[in-house]
């Protein structure tokens, strides 16, 4: 049977191109679905009728269930892989609507939109950073960072700065993106992992993510850092790592607010002067940054 018959009607299909504005979004269908933990689900989408979209690491889309509504939700791909890949948590009804999305389903997505983290996409010609960088991660924080390390791991194997992955998680069962871990160690990175309360079968480390740095085995002073996962974290880690000896200017944080429109206009993601969808989700730690991370999101 045809693929075409089996799939929902397209809404916005005949919408001419040029009419297609920010707001509009793009089909795109569900080429795979995979289970990454009991509530983060994983789906790996084709455009239907346009080219795969171009974006940065650290840039999000606004994904639609239609009938449903649509949220916020980062890329967990690099642009040089061939697939956009979502990672969703089922925390809501939207979240939760997208997470059912079986593999031919269709789904909209407006983006790219919001800034980076600073991480060129594989490139020969491109010039090689010999930084090295630390990506920590709390959770499903290291679905935004994903694509980074990915393009940073790729980049260290042809001369560019060592990675160091240091992730945390609540307990075992919510460490996502396993296999990514082995990929990158065998590849050249530092992978470590700890969490907050282990298992019998758990023979790893135990204890807050910040207790990786130490011994982690970068230089603070020749190093940057790339911040994701809750935001108290996230606060206590650019401390640390400031402490360390680390510049402040070299530290980003991805930070999260109530992002409804993407492109500035609605006010929900105001975080002091910021609007979050266009001015963040990676901002600098640095300055007035590190005091907006102690006021708690309304």
């Amino acid at each position: 049977m045809s693929s075409d018959r089996t799939l929902p009607t397209r809404p916005f299909r005949d919408a001419p191109h040029d009419k297609r504005g920010a707001l509009t979004p793009t089909l795109y269908r569900v080429i795979e679905r995979i289970r990454e933990t009991s509530d983060v689900t994983t789906l790996l989408l084709e455009p239907l009728d346009e080219p795969l979209m171009t974006y940065r690491c650290g840039q999000f889309n606004m994904l639609s269930s239609f009938g449903v509504g649509e949220i916020a939700i980062s890329l967990s791909s690099a642009p040089s892989e061939p697939l956009l890949r979502h990672s969703v948590r089922d925390v809501g009804a939207v979240s939760h609507a997208l997470c059912q999305r079986t593999v031919g389903d269709l789904v909209g997505v407006r983006g790219p939109f919001g800034s980076d983290w600073l991480v060129e996409c594989d490139n020969d010609n491109a010039e090689t950073d010999v930084r090295d960088t630390v990506v920590v991660a709390g959770g499903i924080g290291l679905a935004p960072l994903r694509g980074a390390v990915e393009e940073l791991v790729r980049t260290s194997e042809r001369g560019g700065g060592r990675v160091f992955v240091l992730v945390g998680a609540r307990e075992p069962a919510q460490i996502v993106f396993t296999a990514d871990h082995d990929s990158w160690e065998a590849r050249g990175a530092t992978v470590l992992v700890t969490v907050d309360r282990a298992t019998p079968t758990w023979t790893g480390r135990v204890g807050l993510v910040t207790s990786l740095l130490a011994d982690a085995g970068f230089d603070p002073e020749h190093s940057r850092a790339m911040l994701c996962g809750p935001e108290i974290m996230m606060r206590f880690t650019a401390r640390a790592l400031v402490d360390l000896g680390m510049n402040p200017e070299g530290i980003l944080v991805s930070l999260e607010r109530n992002m409804q429109c993407g492109v500035g206009w609605c006010g929900h993601c105001q975080l002091g002067p910021f609007l979050l969808c266009r001015d963040g989700p990676v901002v600098p730690y640095a300055g007035l940054v590190s005091h907006l991370l102690t006021q708690r999101e309304l």
